[in-house]
């Protein structure tokens, strides 16, 4: 039996570093060719061994006007995420404390189709009211997409906070509102912190929406990654620089905060 656990957790241990390598392989590969000239990047021989350089960072930055997408990423994340936590919030707790189940499946169906569905319609809204190229219809667009998984995963959430804290503060007069922001807001501070690192982290990567509703003056990060690319030549060096630059803000975050996304997104799944 014993003989038979220990092989069970060899295995177990196999297939976790068989995922790990599969998945660190191509990140640390971006990583260490954004340290690299172009022409050793395309050179196995200097695939483990070569001499590191910061020329690509300094090239995206200096060639590229890296740092005007920066701010626009930076602005528009953090707006379109703070709007999506608090339009998302209350309605989370109304479907938990109402009991409005159909809304909440409602809301799932929303956020199972496909982004590109609601890209035509943002489009022509916004062409109409010529505000193509604006930061109002690229924060809205952003935030459209992330209010339906800020209001799913609050929900159950919500449901894990006990009714008699609220029943408690009916008896001493406390109103709706005074409720939800004074009770059921710091008990909830954990879910809220996954919604927003969750939100913040789609509106970051957003590439679909800022394609089509921005413009020069709105660029995203994302987008700004078109600009390595050529007809017939690729700056890989800085395509792989400007790549880590967007990656590892976001893991940051994510790492910092794992507990959190993990206890937010685990809510509800266990009840006494």
């Amino acid at each position: 039996m014993k003989r038979r656990r220990t092989l069970s957790r060899i295995f177990f241990f196999l297939i976790v570093a068989v995922i790990v390598i599969y998945i660190t392989i191509p990140f640390l590969w971006m990583v260490t060719s954004s340290l690299k000239l172009q022409r050793d990047i395309l050179n196995l021989d200097k695939l483990i061994f070569f001499s590191p350089t910061i020329q690509n960072y300094i090239t995206i930055f200096a060639d590229y006007d890296f740092m005007g997408p920066m701010l626009n990423s930076i602005w528009i994340a953090t707006v379109s995420t703070l709007l999506a936590v608090a339009l998302g919030f209350p309605c989370a707790y109304a479907i938990s404390r109402y009991k409005m189940r159909w809304l909440s499946v409602t809301i799932l169906m929303v956020r199972v189709i496909p982004a590109i569905s609601f890209l035509i319609p943002w489009y022509m809204i916004v062409s109409s009211l010529g505000m193509t190229d604006s930061y109002t219809a690229v924060i809205l667009s952003h935030m459209s997409a992330s209010l339906p998984f800020c209001i799913w995963i609050m929900s159950p959430f919500c449901d894990s906070i006990p009714v008699v804290i609220e029943e408690s503060a009916i008896i001493d007069g406390c109103t709706p509102l005074r409720r939800l922001v004074s009770i059921i807001f710091p008990l909830a501070v954990p879910g809220l912190i996954t919604v927003t690192i969750m939100a913040f982290i789609s509106s970051w990567n957003n590439f679909m929406y800022a394609m089509v509703l921005s413009g020069a003056k709105t660029r995203t990060l994302p987008l700004t990654l078109y600009n390595f690319m050529g007809y017939s030549f690729v700056d890989w060096g800085a395509l792989m620089a400007a790549a880590t630059v967007i990656v590892f803000p976001v893991l940051i975050i994510a790492f910092s905060m794992q507990r959190y996304i993990i206890k937010g997104l685990t809510a509800g799944a266990v009840k006494g």
